[in-house]
C-alpha cells in the first residue's frame, strides 16, 4: 500500500499572511484560494492549507530538503531577520545542527509554529 498525506491544515491568526510568510520564506507561491483555505504547494502532492483560528496550539513541521534548498531557504531566514536555532526548545540560537550528517535548524512562523529545516533523515 501507498500512503500519500494530500494535506494538513495550518491553524493562523491571519490566513493570509502566514501564507505568505510560509511562502516567501520557502521559495514558493500561495495558490488561488481553495474553498476557505490559503494554500501553498509544497510539492505535487502536498500542500499546507492555512486557515484562520482564534486559538490554536504550536504545531511543529518538519520540512527535508537538499542541500542546495536549505542553503537558500536559510538565507531568505537570515535576510528576514528570524532567530533561528539548531534544537527544538530553541536554547542554541544563532546556530545549526549537524545531525545524522547533514545541516538543520528551528524558527518560528508568524503563528508560532516550530518550523524545522533539515538535509538528512
Amino acid at each position: 500500500m501507498t500512503i500519500t498525506l494530500n494535506h494538513t491544515i495550518v491553524p493562523a491568526k491571519n490566513k493570509e499572511a502566514a501564507a505568505r510568510f510560509f511562502a516567501e520564506i520557502f521559495g514558493l507561491k500561495v495558490d488561488e484560494p481553495i474553498s476557505h483555505f490559503a494554500a501553498v504547494h509544497l510539492n505535487h502532492q502536498l500542500t499546507l492549507d492555512f486557515a484562520d483560528r482564534e486559538n490554536f496550539e504550536s504545531h511543529h513541521y518538519a520540512f527535508h530538503v537538499n542541500d542546495e534548498e536549505f542553503d537558500q531557504i536559510f538565507a531568505r531566514v537570515k535576510q528576514a531577520g528570524l532567530e533561528y536555532s539548531s534544537d527544538p526548545m530553541h536554547q542554541n540560537k544563532g546556530q545549526i545542527n549537524h545531525s545524522n550528517g547533514g545541516r538543520g535548524f528551528y524558527f518560528y512562523d508568524i503563528d508560532g509554529h516550530n518550523l524545522e529545516l533539515l538535509t538528512r533523515v
